[in-house]
């Protein structure tokens, strides 16, 4: 079933008039007709604008799930290298929920993994569900600024004289890092946050 199709689906279970859609949404209730019976293009904004007018996130269409959403949505961002690092990725390539309780402890977002350097305790194409912070403990996977613009996934070791930055596969590119005290402040090394979570499709 194309999104058009379940698109459709989610707008009739939703119980809500194709006039409130359209008000809701800012959209003209001909484009929404236009969408949803002759399955003209829909742009991700359109979807998104949709999906909030009918109180479902456009993830759960993919998932076959209409259902009503009983927790907070917040993006992924794009793609997090678990490799050698590349400049951060913010294109918005999909949502995540998270629980209404977790979302009281803290700023949220969430990355795809592209990569093998975590493997086996994170894959290439797991979704990572990421707390922001500047500081973690030590043995925490953290997504880590280097340069500034460099983001990537890794545990980091603090020493006393510096900081570790350590994949977890012995056989990838990226080989274990160790910035100095003076280093993290020049490059700069930064953390950005902390994984809590990994989600991943079988």
């Amino acid at each position: 079933m194309n999104i058009n199709k379940l698109l459709a689906k989610a707008i009739a279970e939703s119980k809500i008039s194709i006039s409130r859609i359209a008000q809701k949404a800012n959209i003209s209730r001909t484009h929404i007709y236009n969408i949803i019976h002759d399955d003209k293009n829909i742009s991700s904004a359109t979807l998104e604008k949709i999906c909030q007018a009918i109180n479902i996130s456009p993830s759960s269409l993919f998932e076959g799930n209409v259902e009503k959403s009983k927790g907070i949505k917040i993006p992924v961002l794009g793609v997090i290298p678990a490799g050698i690092p590349i400049e951060a990725v913010e294109d918005i390539l999909d949502y995540e929920e998270i629980s209404e309780d977790m979302a009281k402890r803290g700023e949220y977002f969430a990355l795809k993994v592209k990569g093998d350097s975590m493997v086996p305790t994170v894959h290439d194409g797991d979704v990572v569900i990421v707390r922001q912070q500047d500081d973690a403990e030590s043995g925490k996977i953290c997504v880590v600024m280097i340069n500034g613009y460099d983001a990537t996934l890794k545990e980091i070791k603090k020493e006393p004289n510096g900081l570790w930055v350590l994949p977890h596969n012995p056989n990838c590119n990226f080989k274990p890092t160790f910035f100095s005290n003076q280093q993290v402040i020049d490059t700069p090394v930064r953390i950005i946050g902390v994984a809590v979570e990994i989600r991943r499709s079988l």
